[in-house]
């Protein structure tokens, strides 16, 4: 019998919208989660690409949801991470980790960028820390081809 490992409730402000989705929102189709910092250059120069992509590529069928999560470095305001995500066209919904790196400790990331995969029923697929293209996100994407 194999154990469902679904993620805890997470602990997210707003930066550039008026509420904060709870997981259970996105129940129905993928959720693609990443945790990144906007002074991580895997995260500005790989990451963020990548889950944009992913947000044009699969919007019908695949949420995702940025975390802009400050577990070491300089904290940024709402506006400065509002004008960067900006400039990096993002497509899809980013929230600041509560407290800095809340979530990011709950769910045992480890670093920026790093990504949690969830089904369509909210059970981890996929928990990797990495923007590396033969890896990380390569794995992701086929795992995102498996799901849809």
């Amino acid at each position: 019998m194999t154990t469902i490992q679904k993620l805890q409730p997470w602990n997210l402000e707003t930066i550039n919208t008026d509420f904060v989705p709870k997981i259970e929102d996105f129940i129905g189709k993928p959720l693609l989660i990443l945790f990144f910092n906007l002074n991580c250059p895997g995260c500005v120069g790989r990451a963020i690409p990548f889950a944009n992509r992913v947000a044009l590529e699969y919007k019908d069928k695949v949420n995702v949801v940025g975390i802009h999560s400050n577990f070491e470095g300089p904290e940024l305001s709402d506006e400065e991470i509002t004008d960067k995500m900006k400039s990096l066209y993002a497509r899809f919904p980013f929230y600041r980790d509560a407290g800095l790196a809340s979530t990011f400790y709950t769910y045992q990331a480890g670093g920026t960028p790093h990504w949690i995969l969830l089904d369509s029923d909210g059970a981890i697929v996929q928990n990797i820390f990495g923007s590396d293209p033969n890896r990380a996100l390569l794995r992701l994407d086929l795992t995102l081809k498996e799901l849809l």
